[in-house]
């Protein structure tokens, strides 16, 4: 493998700290860089900030939405080769019975609905490539809750297991294909160590060293990566 060069990636959640360093470092690598977001505002300033990269605007919660983008990629592309997923959000509280339904639906919409939504979407494309790729990034939290972050929780695992469904199908169809799930404890950057210079930040791992993982994924052999849950930061 020759990394992302010439390959072309989606990048969903891509307006966000993680999501600005991932399509610049994916942008750095050769890669054709299609970066999905719900705010036409801040995806502008992305385009301004990361010169050669396109962008689309869809409402990921939104089935219909996430096809029709599909669509739009697919007959200005041809396909794809990459899908990275950055779409994130936290809701939790000091206990248990904290974990509110407004809270768990929040969740479920952003971290899960979204998730199933583009892997449904692209899935065909990634199996068509020759170097498909799918990542999301998950917590530490989902092997060990905090009573407080119940619903968080039980979202990431359940994106996890997702990605661990669409392991076998790659595993079935496209031995070329992996799909990977990053795990962290919290992510960190620039802007975040400024405003808190004191602070150390233990085991956090900052979003250009998350970007550049990424990119190595098309470096790696798809069966070493395919299903793998990757700790950073440690």
């Amino acid at each position: 493998m020759n990394g992302p060069e010439g390959r072309v990636v989606v990048v969903t959640g891509a307006a966000g700290t993680a999501g600005v360093a991932t399509c610049s470092a994916l942008r750095s690598a050769g890669a054709t860089v299609v970066a999905v977001g719900h705010s036409k505002e801040r995806l502008a300033a992305l385009a301004d900030a990361i010169p050669g990269i396109s962008t689309e605007l869809s409402d990921l919660t939104d089935a219909d939405a996430v096809q029709r983008l599909a669509a739009r990629v697919r007959e200005r592309h041809g396909g794809i080769d990459g899908l990275v997923h950055l779409v994130g959000g936290y809701r939790g509280g000091d206990g248990f019975t904290s974990n509110t339904d407004e809270d768990w639906r929040f969740l479920s919409s952003a971290l899960i609905d979204t998730l199933r939504h583009v892997t449904l979407s692209f899935h065909d494309d990634l199996v068509r490539s020759s170097a498909g790729r799918a990542v999301i990034v998950s917590a530490q939290a989902a092997q060990a809750p905090s009573a407080g972050s119940a619903n968080y929780a039980a979202a990431k695992a359940a994106a996890e297991a997702w990605m661990i469904a669409l392991a076998d199908s790659f595993r079935a169809t496209a031995p070329d294909a992996a799909a990977t799930i990053l795990v962290i404890k919290a992510l960190v950057d620039d802007k975040m160590r400024a405003n808190a210079p004191t602070r150390k930040f233990p085991g956090f791992t900052d979003v250009n060293d998350l970007a550049a993982r990424i990119v190595g994924l098309w470096s790696m052999d798809a069966q070493s990566c395919n299903g793998a849950r990757i700790a950073l930061g440690a």
